[in-house]
Parts: structure tokens; C-alpha cells; sequence
């Protein structure tokens, strides 16, 4: 391959990046069937669908031969998190088009750009439907291609979500059948993330259908620091090498954050964990990893077992598996503040320092938001029923028996025990309520 070929980073790596989660992802897709890449941030999810994108030796290794009828659209969807949805079926349709160019399937190109050029001046979300729909019925029908949506990012895209979202997706996934396939690339569940009503028209398809990113990827890290060694001219020190990977776990951006560092320094280093945890692009990656989780979850790091926790490999038998993430958890200043709060103008809940916004699905959201614009008074279920789903074509759906779920679901998310809690209180036989701080 030349340099001039060379459009993504994704193509220079080995074929075995990533083994088991590629094919544990083909083999949902190969049924049919979408799936969630679930880990934590830095592990390099991103760079996982990057792979399946644009490199052929990837899709080779596992496909073979067959990889040409696997077709793949990388989709990043923090450049639309507060776009209307018009805007997001346009960026699904230029995504289309783009990656069929970048594969110089020509003719396909062609046919997808004429059907985006009918609809390009329409903000209309049914006239743009229509052009999706068309686009994916000439590649999967006509064409044959399994086309796989990889959404990149998209718990960014989640406190925006509407109705429409999932029911237009599966209407893809009826039109295609076992063609289509959608793979969400997240940092905890889906179901915690999208109200489950909202969910449900595509949850058949996706459902526990989950990939869970390890933390080290040996041969995607070997590759890394081999090109970091031929830019930098440089040669890492055995020992540092060993140092670094114990301390990082092989956790993907702290590991390669850490190798950067080190080649930088013009000295030998003396105390390689003072100096890593001193690096503000470290100290922001190991607070990304603590800004992800929740209240329960920050709370079980050193309380308990944490299933979550254990299965993103962040904890082993209730013990954190990254020894810098732990040297840096006894860095930060507890919290003076734990208040609740909503800020009208930014239109965000925060609990004390921590910015609680992308953790809530939008339903959990309207009902937290609801309950602190109307703190020290008991809001009726029926009343916060009406007033948090009023807009919502789903209104009928919410029952006093989903509301406590939905009441439980954001307990985990806000308190430090959902058991006990002590900012949601339950008024038995009325509603709940959020006392005066």
C-alpha cells in the first residue's frame, strides 16, 4: 500500500488486532443481528470499528473472500449529539456515499449520491426516510451487500435521542432483513442509556447482544509502540516498557500516553508513576474513566464485587485492575459538595462537581429535572407522569409499575446507595419527592 493510499491510521495495523472482539462482532452480524461494544473510555472502541471499517486484512482475516459483500459505514456520531434528526439521517446518507467512494465502489457511489442529491434541500424527516431507505434497499436487495451502520460514540448522541430513532431502524432492518446490521459503541449499556420504550422497536435486534472491549489488545499495542519508536526515533527501555504496561493494565490511551511521555523525557526516570500521574494529558485520561462511571459504580471501586465493573475489566474480584487509575483515585479531593442541581440556562444536572447530563437517558433526565424544579414538594405519579412524558407519543406505556423503574434505574445512577437513598424519597401511596437541601 503507498502513502497515497493511505486514508486512516486503522490500515497500517496487523491483521490480529483485536481478534476476539472482531469476531465475536462478525458473528452477530453474520446473523443478522446488531450488537453493543461496550468499555471503558481509551480502550480504543473507536479504533475497533476503524478496523472493520478500513482494513482490509482485518476483514480478510475473518471474512476471507466473503469480506467484499461486508459492507461497513463508520459513523461518528458526536458530530450530530445535538442535531434535529433530519440532520441525522443526512449525515447517515453522506456516510453511506462516502464509504462506498472510499472502497471505489464507483457505480454504488453514484446511486447513493443521486438519491441524497433528490432530498439534499429538504429538512423533512419522511422525505429523507425515503432516501435512506431507497439507498439501503439498491445496496442490500439489489447489490446483495450486508451493510453494517457502526455508530461511533453514540452515548453522546443518547440525551438527544427521539422515538423515531429505533423505529426507523428497524423499519431498515424489515426492508434488508439479515442485510443490515447496527453495531453502538458505548460506555455502559444501551438499556441504560435509552429509555426502554424508546428501545423496544429495535431491541429484539440488539438487545444483550454485547462486546466487551478488554483492556489490553497486545498486538494493536505492539504496533503502536513500534511506530511511536520509527517517528520518534527513539527506543524504549525494556524495564520503563514492563513498568508501563503494569502500571496501565495495556489500557490502550494511558498505555500509549505513557510511552509518549517517557520517550519525551530527556532523563532517566526516577519515579515513573509520580511523573505519568504529574501529565495533564494522563491526569484527563484517567479522569475520563472516573467522569464514566456512576455514583454505585465509583462507590462498589472499593465497597464490592461490581459485575459492570468486572466485565469492562476495570476491577478483578472486586480489586481495580490499573494500578495508575488507583494511585490517582487518592489524588482527588473528596467532594465538599454531593447537592443536586439543575441549571436552567446550560440545561444540565450536576451533583456536586460531577456534571450528571450523558449519564441519563432523556426520560431519566425529564424526571430528574422535573423533581428538582419542583424540590421540597411530593410530585404525584400521575402528575409527573403527564408533565415528563407530555410531548411523548409513549404516555400511554408509562405505568405506575415503570415509573418505579425508571425511579430505580436513576437511583443507581445518582446515589451512593440506591438502597438507602437520600435524594430520592418515596411518599408511599403518593409519588416521590427531593427534599430541601
Amino acid at each position: 500500500m503507498s502513502k497515497l493510499d493511505l486514508a486512516h491510521f486503522e490500515q497500517l495495523y496487523p491483521q490480529d488486532t483485536r481478534l476476539e472482539e472482531v469476531e465475536k462482532i462478525l458473528s452477530f452480524i453474520k446473523k443478522g443481528a446488531s450488537c453493543q461494544i461496550i468499555g471503558l473510555p481509551g480502550t480504543g472502541k473507536s479504533n475497533l470499528l476503524g478496523l472493520l471499517s478500513y482494513n482490509r486484512s482485518v476483514r480478510l482475516k475473518h471474512l476471507g473472500e466473503n469480506q467484499k459483500w461486508f459492507h461497513f459505514v463508520y459513523m461518528d456520531f458526536s458530530e450530530v449529539k445535538k442535531r434535529n434528526f433530519a440532520d441525522v439521517i443526512k449525515f447517515m446518507i453522506v456516510s453511506l456515499s462516502y464509504s462506498l467512494s472510499e472502497r471505489n465502489l464507483k457505480e454504488e457511489h453514484d446511486k447513493i449520491n443521486f438519491f441524497l442529491s433528490e432530498v439534499k434541500n429538504f429538512e423533512d424527516d419522511l422525505i429523507l426516510f425515503q432516501a435512506l431507505k431507497k439507498s439501503l434497499d439498491y445496496l442490500a436487495i439489489e447489490k446483495e451487500l450486508t451493510v453494517v451502520f457502526l455508530f461511533d460514540r453514540f452515548d453522546q448522541y443518547t440525551p438527544n435521542i427521539g422515538e423515531e430513532f429505533f423505529s426507523n431502524l428497524k423499519i431498515l432492518r424489515n426492508r434488508a432483513k439479515y442485510r443490515f446490521s447496527c453495531v453502538f459503541s458505548l460506555n455502559r449499556y444501551l438499556t441504560e442509556l435509552v429509555d426502554p420504550l424508546v428501545l423496544s422497536e429495535f431491541y429484539e435486534f440488539v438487545g444483550e447482544n454485547k462486546v466487551f472491549l478488554k483492556l489490553m489488545d497486545e498486538p494493536g499495542l505492539a504496533f503502536r509502540l513500534r511506530y511511536l519508536e520509527k517517528i520518534t526515533g527513539k527506543k524504549l527501555d525494556l524495564k520503563l516498557h514492563d513498568k508501563i504496561l503494569e502500571l496501565t493494565a495495556g489500557h490502550g490511551k494511558l498505555t500509549r500516553l505513557s510511552w509518549e511521555t517517557v520517550l519525551s523525557e530527556p532523563a532517566r526516570v526516577k519515579d515513573l508513576e509520580k511523573l505519568l500521574i504529574s501529565r495533564g494529558s494522563i491526569g484527563g485520561a484517567l479522569f475520563e474513566i472516573w467522569a464514566s462511571l456512576t455514583s454505585e459504580q465509583k462507590k462498589d471501586l472499593t465497597r464490592s464485587t461490581n459485575e459492570f465493573l468486572e466485565k469492562i475489566g476495570l476491577t478483578k474480584n472486586g480489586k481495580i485492575t490499573i494500578p495508575l487509575f488507583e494511585a490517582y483515585l487518592k489524588t482527588l479531593t473528596p467532594q465538599i459538595s454531593q447537592t443536586l442541581s439543575y441549571d436552567l440556562a446550560r440545561n444540565e444536572i450536576t451533583k456536586g462537581d460531577e456534571n450528571l447530563t450523558e449519564k441519563l437517558s432523556p426520560s431519566e433526565f425529564r424526571l430528574l429535572k422535573f423533581l428538582l424544579v419542583n424540590r421540597g414538594r411530593v410530585c404525584e405519579k400521575d402528575e409527573i407522569i403527564e408533565n415528563v412524558w407530555r410531548d411523548s407519543k409513549t404516555q400511554e406505556g408509562v405505568t405506575d409499575q415503570a415509573l418505579d423503574q425508571i425511579i430505580y434505574r436513576l437511583r443507581k445512577k445518582i446515589e451512593d446507595d440506591p438502597n438507602n437513598p437520600k435524594f430520592i424519597q418515596t411518599v408511599k401511596g403518593r409519588g416521590y419527592k427531593i427534599n430541601d437541601s
